[in-house]
């Protein structure tokens, strides 16, 4: 079991199945989203929690946050939002689940919360991140994502074309979400060409605003730019695809975006420089922590999202002087990073934590198919 902690429970108020996946707290507190999908199984929302989990320890890490990372999947029974009562006694169930972790990990907004949802959330745990700034949070931490992800894309112009500047220079945007748009917003205002696409027709709008051109997912995946830049849902690198693109670059903020670790070699072999998600897509969690976790100044916290650019200048350099792909160095740093695991803090509230197993796991009352 490589998680320290990992809990499923039913919510006492809505019934559903609430997964915290706690990966490591070797570095301080994990920090991670709370995403609220539909799957098959609610065994395939644990899934889910243990893999995205793992990532955000990595993305701690490479950030240089002193965070370690955690996950909160929510299993809903269909596609369908939840009506409003149902989504605040969803969100009160999940606030529960985190208070009884007395501090040992804090939440944010994922796939399918915002950060009105973590008010609602913050009625239940103070450990919680990304709430409104009328609430006296940071803010959607979208546009920090975009500014991270802008960094990173000067740095992979530099590399591979040996000039930062991106005015002329050609993207393909997968995703018109709310980081993709701001992306494909400030790729405009630099004077970029761009195309764009995402699985949501309605958001040809938003490509139309920005101009770029409007194309189908799957001919965004392959269209022959500068650099394609993975916006939308992750897992869309894999042995099948790589061999049909004709980027010369890939960088975007869409986590976990190699179906397996070995596609990163198969991008390494066809010259296709793979800037790794969890670098680029750090912008947001680094700002949104740095203020409401680590109490850091916004100037400060808006350095650390610049600094994406330099972090990822530094994978690369070293990928380069020891031929391997930037995904080994980024495995190599995170190892290092994470070094020795230092003893656990005690709980913020000087309560104890739940009973636990000597493997970590929490003993609740068992899920059942």
């Amino acid at each position: 079991m490589e998680h320290e902690l990992v809990i499923t429970e039913r919510g006492r108020r809505s019934g559903l199945p609430i997964t915290v996946a706690v990966h490591a707290t070797g570095r301080g507190m994990a920090a991670g989203g709370c995403r609220l999908e539909h799957y098959p199984h609610w065994r395939d929302g644990l899934d889910d929690a243990l893999r995205l989990s793992a990532a955000m320890t990595g993305k701690c890490a490479v950030a240089g946050l002193p965070l370690g990372g955690g996950k909160t999947v929510v299993t809903l029974p269909d596609r369908r939002a939840p009506a409003p009562a149902a989504r605040r006694d969803l969100l009160h169930d999940v606030g529960d689940v985190i208070a009884s972790l007395d501090g040992r990990y804090a939440t944010g907004p994922d796939v399918g919360t915002g950060p009105d949802d973590m008010t609602v959330i913050a009625e239940r745990t103070r450990h919680v991140f990304c709430r409104p700034r009328s609430a006296g949070g940071s803010g959607d931490s979208s546009p920090h994502t975009a500014a991270g992800v802008l960094a990173a894309l000067r740095t992979v112009c530099a590399d591979r074309f040996g000039s930062a500047d991106l005015a002329g220079r050609s993207f393909a945007i997968l995703g018109l979400g709310r980081v993709g748009a701001h992306i494909a917003a400030l790729l405009a205002a630099a004077g970029a060409r761009l195309i764009a696409a995402d699985v949501d027709t309605a958001r040809r709008v938003v490509a139309a605003r920005h101009g770029a051109t409007w194309v189908s997912p799957r001919d965004c995946l392959t269209a022959a730019v500068d650099v394609l830049v993975p916006a939308a849902l992750g897992g869309l690198l894999t042995a099948a695809s790589v061999p049909a693109l004709r980027c010369a670059a890939i960088a975007g903020p869409a986590n976990n975006q190699l179906d397996a670790a070995g596609t990163a070699g198969l991008l390494h072999e066809r010259g296709i420089l793979w800037a790794p998600d969890i670098a680029v897509s750090a912008g947001g969690l680094i700002h949104a922590t740095a203020v409401e976790l680590l109490h850091e100044t916004p100037e400060r916290a808006a350095a650390r999202v610049h600094g994406v650019g330099d972090t990822l200048a530094a994978i690369l350099s070293t990928a380069r002087a020891d031929a391997v792909s930037p995904a080994t160095v980024v495995d190599q740093l995170v190892a290092r990073s994470l070094g020795p695991v230092r003893s656990r803090p005690e709980p913020a509230s000087g309560k104890s934590s739940p009973p636990a197993d000597a493997a970590g796991t929490v003993t609740r009352p068992a899920m059942t198919s």
